[in-house]
């Protein structure tokens, strides 16, 4: 994706999202539900370092299914709503020309 660009995701019954927490690391695994049989098949993976200072959550993605996003770092500001979490940032992968908004319930 390029910047001015605008691409919404929405989280169907075809895909699953997993985010994990702990206390200084995170990791992510997002993977189509139907085990990879029509064009719709993806799995990744991703993890580093994180931290949290009031609402402001920053990521260093140390590892990457995708070699060009790692290393990087990126910020973004957490919300309570109720029982979700919302993780709302601008995501900028200067290799790959990705510069978007990113927002993660």
């Amino acid at each position: 994706m390029k910047k001015g660009d605008t691409t919404i995701t929405v989280n169907t019954h075809k895909l699953s999202f997993i985010k994990i927490n702990n206390e200084t690391c995170f990791a992510f695994l997002p993977h189509n539900l139907n085990k990879g049989k029509d064009s719709s098949a993806v799995f990744g993976a991703g993890g580093g370092k994180y931290s949290l200072v009031d609402s402001l959550y920053k990521e260093k993605l140390e590892y990457r299914n995708d070699r060009a996003w790692e290393g990087n770092d990126f910020d973004f500001v957490v919300t309570i709503k109720n029982d979700t979490l919302i993780q709302k940032g601008i995501v900028i992968v200067k290799m790959t020309g990705v510069n978007q908004l990113n927002i993660e319930k």
